[in-house]
């Protein structure tokens, strides 16, 4: 059952507020929700690339753009534990795998091939992220028994503003998706990109409609556009890091147990930037050179930059956090 939003006059009133009011305020709801000093290091990994039948406008991945991105076949199982073996190595908790397909549904023999990928990565001890496009009741139940902790599933904007960006499918395809999700038991990892032509009012718009899901979202991820030639966003310019910093007050105000997650785009933001955004409340980053086909910082210059700071790696599955169950 759908939540009440919270008022949009409420959510603009924050983001006026000045600055390091805004930050004050975001510091203490994560400090009282999140004593230590850990951040949570997500290692993302595409294993199936490419020749995506949607035409989402940011996508290098979507089969109706140019790009340098070339199409590939779903990852062997080997293949793909080798690249979890080295994530967990380097210190990551939790490891995504994305597929660049339109979605999934009960009876799909692809869905039979990734729950026994999933199985596999489940037993290394890592948390199980996915994300496949749509799914249906049954393949959410599917995934859900075969291991997968939470599955990603971004809104990217506000419903007004998301026709702008995607013609293929709709926002509330979307929303009917999260609900298959949350009916399985799965944890919701969906949240926004910063960066498409959308107004400060869009992003606000799209925190207010994460409020109303059923259950929260257990995390929710901050993109940053990374603009990739051939796309119809190619020539977008980068979104201020104070209203990045904004974004990420406001989402850990609105979601005090949710890991807020500094996802794509943080090659775009320096070491400064990406500190005043932990210090607003973002505890979660991906982890790795590498997110679908983009680039991300190397993990050494993360862990040097979370050394520095004071941060430790989160370890999973925090039996003591609601946000973890």
């Amino acid at each position: 059952m759908a939540r009440t939003p919270i008022p949009l006059p409420e959510l603009e009133r924050l983001y006026a507020l000045p600055l390091f009011d805004l930050i004050a305020q975001a510091r203490s709801v994560y400090t009282e929700n999140w004593p230590a000093h850990e951040m949570q290091l997500c290692s993302l990994l595409s294993i199936k690339t490419g020749g995506c039948s949607e035409d989402c406008s940011y996508c290098a991945q979507s089969s109706h753009y140019s790009t340098s991105v070339e199409r590939e076949q779903l990852l062997s199982k080997e293949n793909v534990l080798a690249a979890a073996h080295r994530a967990r190595d380097e210190g990551a908790t939790r490891f995504c795998m994305g597929a660049a397909w339109k979605g999934l549904k009960e009876g799909d023999p692809r869905l039979d091939n990734v729950c026994e990928i999933v199985g596999a990565v489940e037993k290394l001890g890592m948390e199980v992220c996915v994300t496949l496009g749509q799914l249906d009741a049954g393949a959410a139940r599917r995934l859900k028994q075969a291991g997968v902790t939470a599955y990603n599933h971004n809104i990217d904007t506000s419903p007004e503003y998301y026709p702008e960006i995607v013609t293929t499918h709709t926002f509330d395809d979307r929303l009917r998706t999260i609900e298959a999700v949350q009916e399985a038991g799965m944890a919701v990892c969906c949240g926004g990109i910063v960066g498409l032509g959308e107004t400060p009012l869009d992003r606000l718009k799209m925190l207010q409609v994460l409020t109303t899901f059923a259950t929260a979202p257990e995390s929710v991820p901050i993109n940053c556009l990374t603009a990739i030639p051939g796309t119809p966003l190619a020539a977008q310019a980068p979104v201020d890091i104070f209203e990045i910093v904004r974004l990420v007050a406001i989402a850990r105000l609105l979601f005090p147990q949710a890991k807020v997650r500094l996802s794509a785009g943080r090659t775009r933001l320096t070491r400064e930037g990406q500190a005043l955004c932990f210090l607003a409340g973002a505890n979660s980053i991906f982890f790795g050179s590498k997110l679908l086909t983009t680039p991300n910082p190397e993990a050494n210059e993360d862990l040097r930059l979370l050394r520095d700071l004071g941060y430790a790696p989160q370890v999973p599955h925090a039996s003591d956090h609601p946000a973890l169950a």
